[in-house]
């Protein structure tokens, strides 16, 4: 069977299979079952996730879900759809709605790569994708993660999108959960330990955590 390859992200690949569904595969062999339970678990509690469909027979490193219609967040602002500002209101609005689901016996759900690209704008409302990050833990190093992947942006030089990202930045930190200053330096250390990144993108790790603390500071 040909699959119609959708997109590439920096760890796996998304296939058409029809109207309804697509095929995400991780190329590295990942297991995905844990990231479709946390998926479903969010869902059930009312969270914008995709919807699983599980299939027998498939490999692990492969999760069958709803196929959504809709720009990410990234690209709405960059094509002017969407307010920069808007934008980061929105990041922390997803952010709060996903700590308010029950938390599990390790405590809140984390997605733990919450940011503009991993947020489609469906015409029902943001619906949140990627969740191979997810853990359980305090809500905090969630803010500290997405705030850090932001930075990451708005402080490489030249970058077309900086200036966009450091608006969407300033709006997401207006109201941070408490501990977010706290949890920088795990999410700094779990960003450096990222094996996706590369090296320039790891040297601008320390300008980007300043910069969240700048913003934290004011």
């Amino acid at each position: 069977m040909v699959l119609d390859l959708m997109g590439r992200g920096r760890t796996a690949d998304v296939y058409a299979l029809d109207d309804a569904w697509v095929l995400r595969r991780h190329r590295d062999g990942l297991d995905a079952r844990a990231e479709a339970a946390v998926m479903t678990y969010v869902r059930d509690h009312g969270y914008p996730a995709p919807r699983v469909r599980p299939d027998a027979g498939l490999p692990h490193s492969d999760l069958v879900m709803e196929r959504l219609d809709g720009p990410t967040q990234a690209d709405a602002v960059l094509r002017g759809e969407v307010d920069p500002t808007e934008a980061g209101h929105e990041l922390g609005f997803l952010l709060r709605e996903l700590h308010a689901v029950p938390a599990r016996p390790g405590g809140h759900v984390l997605h733990l790569d919450l940011h503009p690209e991993n947020v489609i704008r469906t015409a029902h409302g943001p619906m949140v994708i990627d969740w191979a990050n997810a853990e359980e833990g305090a809500p905090a190093l969630d803010w500290a993660v997405s705030a850090l992947i932001l930075a990451e942006v708005a402080v490489e030089p030249g970058r077309a999108e900086a200036e966009p990202v450091r608006v969407a930045l300033a709006a997401l930190l207006t109201e941070p959960v408490p501990g977010v200053d706290g949890a920088l330096d795990e999410a700094g250390a779990r960003r450096a330990a990222n094996p996706t990144l590369s090296a320039e993108e790891k040297r601008r790790l320390g300008a980007a955590v300043a910069h969240v603390r700048w913003l934290l500071s004011r």
